[in-house]
This record gives structure tokens, C-alpha cells and sequence, in this order.
């Protein structure tokens, strides 16, 4: 019996970039589900190559004996009205629904720079107290919505969009109650400028998804300091998977099972596969994880 009661999950980006089809693309779904299994994977969060049927979804899984983590919803609430998402929203969430996940990733992609070729520091802001009470009434009736379904809305802090930042995390979970769960990045908040274990801190009594993403920081500096995009740091390898950046993993599970977190810790590292090798990295990743859940809490706390 696992001393900390998660499971681990990962997202194809190992294998196959959504953004930046150039890397993997070639690579057959097959190739990631099967692989990500061996390793050990229990789940798959969803990418452009899955079938978005709800049976073809359930039967593709369940040959590879693996479960549905959840899937990134692209939403547009900074623009559009709770009546305009909820209508955009409905077969995404009848996928997620059917399949058994009861978390989606909502990460909010209007005016978003992050796919852009555009420097980081172009990302579109709030600038009002009532620019902010606006944006959250909207994700919390969005959220009240796909609750209903069974499904809690996670929303990911994400570079190059309007909550990036610790503040932009603050203001946004003042502003909403609990329907409104935080998806905890720990490569998003350290690339932000934040300190990871400190906004865990702060925020873990919201937090219903967690994705374990390390970070390079020698190249987020270079990022920051030459005014590169979003996509150029992926692509200069400014993500990595646990264990192999400079993230302090074991301070983060340490506060997760304090706080008696019950969910998917998902390996998600956008990289190049050409110099990542997605397997090994995928591996390296899920060790990781997994000693750092099943290690004793004591022990965990001693390595935090």
C-alpha cells in the first residue's frame, strides 16, 4: 500500500507536442500509450491525437489498461459570456464525464500570447479590481457549471496569459470559492517567478490537479533576459520532468500529503523528444514520483 494514496499520470507532451507539432509528431499514439504503460503510468491526460468520441476514448484506454487523467479545455471567459463557454464546452466535458475524470484543465487562451512569437512580457493583463471581480464571477459560474457534470474545473496558471503570476493566482482564488480548484504547475509558477513550495503553501487547500513539471532555470534567465517566446524557451529546453531540474520535489509532495491531497500527480514537460528521449525521460520522471509517494512522511520531510 502506497503511503501517499495518488496515482501518476502523464501528458503525451513526452512523446508529441500539441503546440509544436514538429516535435514527435511523427511519433503514433500507440507508441506513447504503450510506452507510458511499461513505465508504469497509470492514466493519460489527452492530446490532438486521442479520439474525441466518448466509447472510442473508453475502448482505445482500456486495450492499454490505462485511465483518462483529464484534458485541457482552451477557454475564452475573458471574452466570451458564461452562456457563449458553457455552449463551447459541452463535448469536451461530456468526454471527460463519461470517461471517469473528475478534474478538466481550463486554461484560459484569450489574448493568450503563449503560442505566439511574441515575448513573454507582451501577456495580455487585468489592470482593475473590477477587470478581476468580472473574470472571476464568469469562472465561477463556468465552474459551478461543470461541477455539476462531476467534473471540478482546474484552472492552470499558465505563462503568457492573464493569471500567471502568484499575485494573478491570489486575486483569482479571492475572488471564487471552492467550485473553482487550482491546477498547481510547478514549472508555470517558477518560470512566473514564484517559489513553488511557498504558492503551494499558500493555495493547497485548492488544489485538485497537480502537474510536475522541473525547470532549468539558467535557460528561463535567458528567456527572461532576451525577450523570447513562450515556445521559444520550450524549445530551448526550459521544461524537463521530475528529478532532472531545480525544483524542489520532495518539499512539494511533503505538502501535498500533509495536506492529504487525493488526486493525479502528472509528469507534463514540453520538450524536444530528439533530445529528450521521450521514454527515458518519461521513466525518469515517474522514479521520481514514485519514490517520493511511497517514501514515509517523515522521510519525505527530512528530504524536503
Amino acid at each position: 500500500m502506497s503511503a501517499f494514496d495518488v496515482r501518476i499520470g502523464i501528458n503525451p507532451l513526452s512523446w508529441m507536442n500539441d503546440d509544436l507539432p514538429s516535435l514527435g509528431g511523427e511519433t503514433p499514439l500507440s507508441v506513447a500509450l504503450a510506452e507510458g504503460r511499461e513505465i508504469g503510468y497509470e492514466g493519460f491526460e489527452l492530446g490532438n491525437k486521442f479520439p474525441r468520441e466518448p466509447q472510442a476514448l473508453r475502448t482505445l484506454l482500456a486495450q492499454y489498461d490505462l485511465a483518462l487523467v483529464s484534458g485541457w479545455y482552451s477557454g475564452r471567459l475573458a471574452r466570451r459570456s458564461v452562456e457563449e463557454e458553457i455552449a463551447a464546452v459541452g463535448p469536451h466535458l461530456e468526454l471527460l464525464a463519461r470517461n471517469g475524470a473528475t478534474v478538466m484543465v481550463y486554461g484560459e487562451v484569450a489574448d493568450s500570447i503563449q503560442g505566439a512569437a511574441r515575448p513573454l512580457y507582451q501577456r495580455p493583463r487585468f489592470f482593475t479590481d473590477a477587470q478581476w471581480d468580472d473574470y472571476a464571477a464568469r469562472v465561477e459560474a463556468f465552474a459551478r457549471h461543470t461541477l455539476s457534470r462531476g467534473v471540478r474545473l482546474a484552472y492552470h496558471h499558465h505563462m503568457g496569459a492573464y493569471v500567471e503570476t502568484p499575485a494573478d493566482i491570489d486575486k483569482l482564488m479571492a475572488r471564487t470559492s471552492d467550485a473553482v480548484g487550482l491546477l498547481f504547475d510547478s514549472g508555470h509558477i517558477t518560470f512566473a517567478g514564484g517559489d513553488p513550495v511557498r504558492e503551494l503553501d499558500k493555495h493547497v487547500a485548492r488544489v485538485c490537479h497537480v502537474h510536475c513539471k522541473d525547470v532549468r532555470p539558467a535557460v528561463v534567465k535567458l528567456a527572461r533576459n532576451r525577450n523570447w517566446s513562450f515556445l521559444d524557451a520550450v524549445l530551448a529546453g526550459a521544461f524537463t520532468v521530475p528529478g532532472d531540474g531545480a525544483v524542489n520535489f520532495a518539499a512539494i509532495v511533503e505538502r501535498l500529503k500533509r495536506h492529504g491531497y487525493r488526486g493525479w500527480l502528472v509528469v507534463e514537460a514540453e520538450q524536444d523528444p530528439v533530445i529528450a528521449p521521450s521514454y527515458a525521460y518519461a521513466q525518469k520522471g515517474w522514479r521520481t514520483l514514485r519514490a517520493l509517494a511511497d517514501a514515509p512522511l517523515d522521510a519525505t520531510k527530512e528530504a524536503a
